[in-house]
C-alpha cells in the first residue's frame, strides 16, 4: 500500500476506536452480493508450513500480479493490522456468479533470482494463504521431484465457489499446472473460477474449518470434570476452615476476654487476633500494589467481556475481531482500572494519586507496547509480515492517551470520592508489631512459590488448547469451556490464597496483602514454564524470530494472566480478613 493509503487506514481505525470504542467489521462487511458484482481475492501471506508463525507477504516471492489493477474499497482494522495482516490484491477479476475458463491473467520472467527465491520456497515446503468474502485459502507454492534436483510450480488456481442466495458459503482450491523451473523462462499464470449452488447456511460456513475431534475431545471433558473436583475440594477445605476452625478460634479469644489480666498474662495468647492492630496496615510500595490490583480488575473484566461477546457473536468469523474487539474492551473498561486502583490507594493513605493513576493507566499498555515494539523491530529485520507498520503504532498510542487515560482518570475521582475512605474494622497501632520466627514452610516466599501450583493444575489442559489454537493456527471456538474454566479458576484462586493467608495470620504475620497478591500471581510461572515445555517439544519453530516471537507474548500472556489472578485473590483475600477482624471483639 501506499503512504496515503496507509495514514488513510491509520486515521479510520483511530477515529473508529474513539468514536463507537467497538470492532469495525472486514472488507467485505455486508457479506451479500448481486450477479455480476466484484468479489475480492486477497493475497494474504507466505511461509514454511512446518513454522506456521514464520510469514511473509506473498508477493515477496517473485509471483505476478494480475491485470486488474483497482478495486471499488477496501480498509484494515485495527486487529488485522497488529496482527500483520496486510492484504494485497491478487489483480484477478472475479465476478460473483459469473464463471471463468481457463485464463492466463501474467507470466513471470524467470531469472536466476527467481528461480532461486522459488527453489528455496519449495525445498522449506512454503504454502500460502489467501481470502475471498473473509473465507481463508490455502496452496502450495510447488513441489520437488523424488530426488530433490527438480523443483515445479503449481502455476493454475482452479477455484470453486460455493454460493446459497446472494451469499459466498464455500471456497475450494486446487492447485494445478506443474511447471518445471527452469531459468530464463516464462511461466504463464492462470486461473479458472467455478459457481456452484451450495446448501451450506451462510451462518454455518466456517464449521468446515473447526476441529470438533480435538477441541471436544474425551480428555478436554476430563479436564473440567477434574479442575470441577478441585474446586469442590477447596470450598470444602475454606468452608472447614471458616465454619470450624475460626469457630474454635472465637471461643478461644471470648474466653480469653472473661479472664482477669492476671490470667491473660499467664495465658498461651497466640493466632491471628494478635495481629489485629496491623493486619490493616498499608501495604509496602501502595502505589505499585494499587496499580497492579487495578490493572487486574481491568484485565478480569476484559477477559469476561470478551468470552460472552465471542460465545455470542462467533468472532473468529472475521480477520482479526478478537484482537480489536479486546482493544476497544479494554479502553472501555478503563474505569475499572481507576476506579479499584484509586479508591485502595487512598484507603491505604496515599497522596500522589495522579502518579498512582499514570502508573496504573499505562502499566499493561506499557508492558505489551514495549514487547510487541521490540518483536517488530526482529520482524522488520527479517521482513516478515509480522511487522507492524508505524501508523497502526500512532493509532495505538493516541487509544492510549485520549481515551484510556481519560476513562481512568474518571474511575480514580470516582472510586476516591466514593469508596476511598478507610473504614477498617480494627485500629492501625501507630508502631509495627515485630514479626515472630516461624518455620520455613510458613514464610512468604515459600507460600508464593506454592500458591499457584492448584490453579495452574486447575487450567492445565485449557492451557494447551489456548496455546494449540493460537500457535498451531486451530480456530477456538469452544468458549463455553473458557468461561468456564475461568470461574473455575477463580474459586480455585480464591479459595487457595485465603487458606494461605489464614496459616500466615496465624503465624502472626501480618503482611498479607503482597502475598495474597504474589501467591496468586504465582499461578502466571507456572504457566510460563509450561510455555517452555509446549515449544520444545509441540511445535518446529526455529530461529531468533520465531523464538523472540513465542516467548514475547508468551511473557505478555502470562504476566497478564498473573496480574489477573493476583487481583482476584487479593479482593478475595481482603474481604476474608475484613470478615473475620469484625467479628471478633476488638479491646
Amino acid at each position: 500500500m501506499t503512504g496515503s493509503t496507509r495514514w488513510k487506514i491509520t486515521v479510520v481505525t483511530l477515529l473508529s476506536a474513539v468514536g463507537v470504542l467497538q470492532p469495525v467489521r472486514a472488507d467485505e462487511h455486508e457479506h451479500t452480493y448481486t450477479d455480476k458484482e466484484e468479489v475480492v481475492l486477497w493475497m494474504n501471506t507466505v511461509g514454511p508450513y512446518h513454522n506456521r508463525q514464520e510469514t511473509y507477504k506473498y508477493f515477496s516471492l517473485p509471483f505476478c500480479v494480475g491485470t486488474k489493477k483497482t478495486i471499488s474499497h477496501y480498509h484494515e482494522t485495527l486487529g488485522e493490522a497488529l496482527q500483520g495482516v496486510e492484504l494485497e490484491f491478487s489483480g484477478l477479476d472475479i465476478k460473483f456468479k459469473d464463471e471463468v475458463m481457463q485464463t492466463t491473467y501474467c507470466e513471470i520472467e524467470l531469472d536466476k533470482a527467481k528461480r532461486d527465491a522459488f527453489v528455496y520456497a519449495i525445498k522449506n515446503h512454503y504454502w500460502y494463504q489467501m481470502y475471498i468474502d473473509d473465507l481463508p485459502i490455502w496452496g502450495i507454492v510447488g513441489e520437488a521431484d523424488e530426488n530433490g534436483e527438480d523443483h515445479y510450480l503449481w502455476t493454475y488456481k482452479k477455484l470453486e465457489i460455493g454460493y446459497n442466495g446472494n451469499r459466498i458459503v464455500d471456497v475450494n482450491l486446487t492447485s494445478e499446472g506443474k511447471v518445471k523451473l527452469v531459468p530464463n523462462t516464462r511461466i504463464a499464470m492462470s486461473y479458472s473460477v467455478k459457481w456452484k449452488k451450495s446448501d451450506v447456511k451462510f451462518e454455518d460456513r466456517f464449521d468446515k474449518y473447526l476441529d470438533p475431534s480435538f477441541f471436544q475431545h474425551r480428555i478436554h471433558w476430563f479436564s473440567i470434570f477434574n479442575s470441577f473436583m478441585m474446586v469442590i475440594f477447596l470450598v470444602g477445605l475454606v468452608s472447614m476452615i471458616l465454619m470450624r476452625t475460626l469457630r474454635k478460634d472465637y471461643a478461644r479469644y471470648s474466653k480469653e476476654e472473661e479472664m482477669d489480666d492476671m490470667d491473660r498474662d499467664l495465658g498461651d495468647e497466640y493466632g491471628w487476633k494478635q495481629v489485629h492492630g496491623d493486619v490493616f496496615r498499608p501495604s509496602s510500595h501502595p502505589m505499585i500494589f494499587s496499580s497492579l490490583i487495578g490493572s487486574g480488575c481491568q484485565i478480569f473484566s476484559v477477559s469476561l467481556i470478551v468470552i460472552i461477546v465471542a460465545m455470542i457473536e462467533d468472532l473468529y468469523t472475521e480477520r482479526g475481531s478478537m484482537l480489536s474487539t479486546a482493544i476497544f474492551v479494554y479502553a472501555a473498561t478503563s474505569p475499572v482500572n481507576g476506579y479499584f486502583g484509586g479508591s485502595l490507594y487512598a484507603k491505604q493513605g496515599g497522596r500522589r494519586w495522579i502518579k498512582q493513576m499514570f502508573i496504573g493507566a499505562f502499566l499493561i499498555p506499557a508492558m505489551v507496547c514495549g514487547t510487541a515494539f521490540f518483536i517488530n523491530f526482529i520482524a522488520i529485520y527479517y521482513h516478515a509480515s509480522r511487522a507492524i507498520p508505524f501508523g497502526t503504532m500512532v493509532a495505538v498510542c493516541c487509544i492510549c492517551f485520549f481515551v484510556i487515560l481519560p476513562l481512568n482518570l474518571v474511575g480514580t475521582i470516582l472510586g476516591r470520592n466514593l469508596s476511598g475512605q478507610p473504614n477498617f474494622p480494627c485500629r492501625v497501632n501507630a508502631v509495627p508489631r515485630p514479626i515472630p520466627e516461624k518455620k520455613w514452610f510458613m514464610e512468604p516466599a515459600v507460600i508464593v512459590c506454592l500458591g499457584g501450583i492448584l490453579p495452574f493444575g486447575s487450567i492445565f489442559i485449557e492451557m494447551y488448547f489456548i496455546f494449540t489454537s493460537f500457535w498451531a493456527y486451530k480456530i477456538y471456538y469452544v468458549y463455553g469451556f473458557m468461561m468456564l474454566v475461568l470461574v473455575i479458576l477463580c474459586i480455585v484462586t480464591v479459595c487457595v490464597t485465603i487458606v494461605c493467608t489464614y496459616f500466615l495470620l496465624n503465624a502472626e504475620d501480618y503482611r498479607w496483602q503482597w502475598t495474597s497478591f504474589l501467591s496468586a500471581a504465582s499461578t502466571a510461572v507456572y504457566v510460563y514454564m509450561y510455555s517452555f515445555y509446549y515449544y520444545f517439544f509441540k511445535t518446529k519453530m526455529y530461529g531468533l524470530f520465531q523464538t523472540s516471537f513465542y516467548f514475547g507474548y508468551m511473557a505478555v500472556f502470562s504476566t497478564a494472566l498473573g496480574i489477573m489472578c493476583g487481583a482476584v485473590g487479593y479482593m478475595g483475600t481482603s474481604a476474608f480478613v475484613r470478615k473475620i477482624y469484625t467479628n471478633v471483639k476488638i479491646d
